[in-house]
């Protein structure tokens, strides 16, 4: 069931930015109620047959200063995870991208497991070329995503600290 490869025509409305906002908090809060149990998989279109891993990145406002807790797809890459912003194929990065630029030094949870501090970088372009298709077998709508924005859409790594 992935998504048409077609823009669809209210991806740049405020209600989506919206959906998008709301549902991400609805499954960081299950997945902290559950430890994972309840959030830590992705089970929408791609993830429908082959469900993506989920983390929850703490990061801090770069502005606001206050802590959220963001629900993101992720991979392992040695002892890194790696996260994409494709915040599903709207036209500007994802707020926690910033604040991760502005503050490298967060945390994330991973289902079932405790919290770890790691340290965030956006991957360079010969990194993220050698990423980008093992993200692809992670969740195969993120070329998808790519199409539909003028963005390059950005890969984040994050290393234990």
């Amino acid at each position: 069931m992935s998504p048409s490869l077609d823009r669809p025509a209210g991806l740049d409305s405020p209600l989506t930015a919206r959906i998008i906002k709301y549902g991400a908090r609805t499954n960081a809060a299950l997945f902290k109620l559950t430890n994972g149990r309840v959030g830590g998989r992705w089970r929408v279109m791609a993830g429908w047959r082959k469900p993506a891993p989920v983390l929850l990145l703490e990061h801090i406002g770069r502005t606001s200063g206050r802590t959220f807790s963001t629900p993101l797809l992720f991979m392992r890459s040695g002892p890194d995870l790696v996260v994409v912003g494709s915040q599903g194929g709207l036209p500007k990065d994802p707020q926690w991208v910033a604040n991760l630029r502005a503050q490298p030094d967060v945390a994330v949870r991973l289902p079932r497991s405790g919290r770890s501090l790691v340290r965030a970088r956006v991957a360079d372009p010969a990194e993220r070329a050698a990423l980008w298709p093992q993200l692809l077998g992670t969740y195969a709508d993120f070329e998808t995503y790519q199409t539909w924005t003028d963005r390059e859409i950005p890969v984040i790594v994050l290393s234990p600290r």
